[in-house]
C-alpha cells in the first residue's frame, strides 16, 4: 500500500512539473505570436525620381589609337654614327637633325665631282665661244655640252649621297626611345628611333555593315581609354572605308581626336561611342536604384496603400544604355515615379517605408 501511495505521489509530482513546463512554453509561444502579429516598423529609405533626359543615340564599338604619322626612323645608307642630336622622348620639328653618319669619304667624292664639273664647264665655255667662228664642229660642241651636263649630274648625285648621311625628322612629332649609340656601325634600314605625331590623333575601329546608314563623315565620337578612365576624348568621323570586309561583314571607320595633352598614345585600346545627329528622350534612373539580375532587372517603386501608408512594390523594368552613372529605362517605369535610390536588398514587396530627406531627417508618413 505504501508503495502504491509513493508511486501516485511521484506521478502527481511529475505531472505538476511537466504541466508547469508545458504551460510556460505555451505562454512563451503566445507572447511570440503576439509580437509577430504586430506590424513591422517601416524601413527608412532614400528615394529618387525617374526623369526624362535628351540622350543622343550612339553606336558603341572598340578600336585602337593610331598616330596620324608614326614611323621608325631608319638610315638609307650604311655608316658609322658620328653624332646624335636628340634624347629619348624629345619633341622635334620637321627637318631637325637626329643623327649624323661619318661622311668623310662622301665629302671627298663630292669635291672630286665638283672639280670634274668645273673642268667640264670650262671646256664647254671654250667650245661655245669657238662654235660661232666655225673653229669647232657641231659634234664637238654637243659632246662638250653632254660632258658638262653629266658632270653636273654627278655633282648632284654626290650631294644627295652626302645628304643621306644626315638623318632628319620627317615631320613634327614626339620621339620614343633611342635605339642606337654614338660610334655604332648601322647597316641600311637600322631602326634609330620611333617618332609619332600625337596631336591630332586617329582612332580606328570597325562597325557591322548594318550600321553603315547610321554613320557618316563629321558625326561626333566620344572615346575612352583605360589609361585615363575618368576622361573622354571628343572628335569626329573623318573617313569611312569604301568596302566591307567580306569575312567579318564589318566596315572600317576612322575618327580624328584632339590630343593636346598627349594622353592618347598609338596602340591604346579604346572604347568608342559614335553619336547620331538627333536626340532621343529617355527615362533614366541612377544605376544604384536598379537591381540587375539574370532573370530580370527590377526597381522598388514607392506607392501608397489603401490606408495611406507608404509601401514599396517590386517593378520589373527593361534597361538600356548607361551614361555617367545613369541607366536608361526602356519600359516598366514612367517619368516622375518615385523609386528607392539604394539599399534594395533589405526590402521586400509590400513593406512599409519612410522616406529620409537630404538632411538625414525622417519625413512623416503620408
Amino acid at each position: 500500500m505504501r508503495t502504491a501511495s509513493r508511486f501516485v505521489i511521484v506521478l502527481l509530482f511529475l505531472g505538476v512539473v511537466l504541466g508547469g513546463i508545458f504551460g510556460y512554453k505555451f505562454y512563451q509561444f503566445g507572447q511570440m505570436k503576439e509580437m509577430m502579429s504586430q506590424p513591422q516598423p517601416p524601413a527608412i529609405i532614400s528615394v529618387t525620381k525617374a526623369t526624362t533626359e535628351n540622350w543622343q543615340p550612339a553606336i558603341k564599338a572598340v578600336g585602337s589609337i593610331t598616330a596620324i604619322n608614326g614611323i621608325e626612323v631608319a638610315n638609307e645608307v650604311p655608316g658609322v654614327i658620328e653624332s646624335i642630336g636628340f634624347e629619348s622622348g624629345d619633341t622635334v620639328n620637321k627637318g631637325d637633325v637626329l643623327v649624323r653618319l661619318d661622311a668623310a669619304i662622301d665629302e671627298a667624292a663630292l669635291r672630286t665631282r665638283r672639280a670634274e664639273a668645273q673642268l667640264a664647264e670650262q671646256e664647254f665655255k671654250r667650245v661655245s665661244d669657238l662654235l660661232p667662228k666655225r673653229a669647232v664642229s657641231q659634234s664637238q660642241y654637243d659632246e662638250a655640252k653632254a660632258n658638262f651636263d653629266a658632270a653636273r649630274a654627278r655633282v648632284n648625285e654626290a650631294e644627295a649621297q652626302l645628304n643621306k648621311k644626315v638623318i632628319r625628322a620627317p615631320f613634327d612629332g614626339k620621339l620614343g626611345i633611342r635605339m642606337v649609340d654614338q660610334g655604332q656601325y648601322v647597316a641600311t634600314g637600322t631602326p634609330i628611333v620611333e617618332i609619332n605625331m600625337l596631336n591630332p590623333i586617329y582612332v580606328d575601329y570597325t562597325l557591322s555593315e548594318k550600321f553603315l546608314p547610321d554613320v557618316d563623315q563629321g558625326y561626333p565620337v566620344s572615346v575612352t581609354v583605360a589609361a585615363v578612365p575618368d576622361q573622354s576624348f571628343e572628335g569626329e568621323v573623318s573617313a569611312i572605308n569604301t568596302s566591307v570586309n567580306p569575312e567579318t561583314r564589318t566596315v572600317r571607320i576612322r575618327a580624328t581626336l584632339d590630343n593636346e595633352e598627349n594622353l592618347l598614345r598609338p596602340g591604346m585600346f579604346a572604347t568608342i561611342q559614335t553619336g547620331q545627329p538627333r536626340d532621343n528622350e529617355v527615362v533614366t534612373l541612377p544605376r544604384t536604384a536598379i537591381s540587375y539580375n539574370t532573370y530580370g532587372n527590377f526597381v522598388y517603386a514607392v506607392e501608397e496603400n489603401d490606408n495611406g501608408e507608404l509601401i514599396v512594390s517590386r517593378r520589373t523594368v527593361t534597361t538600356g544604355e548607361v551614361r555617367d552613372g545613369r541607366s536608361a529605362v526602356l519600359s516598366g517605369l514612367e517619368e516622375g515615379e518615385t523609386v528607392v535610390a539604394k539599399g534594395l536588398l533589405r526590402l521586400r514587396a509590400g513593406q512599409r517605408v519612410e522616406i529620409q530627406d537630404e538632411s538625414g531627417q525622417e519625413a512623416s508618413e503620408q
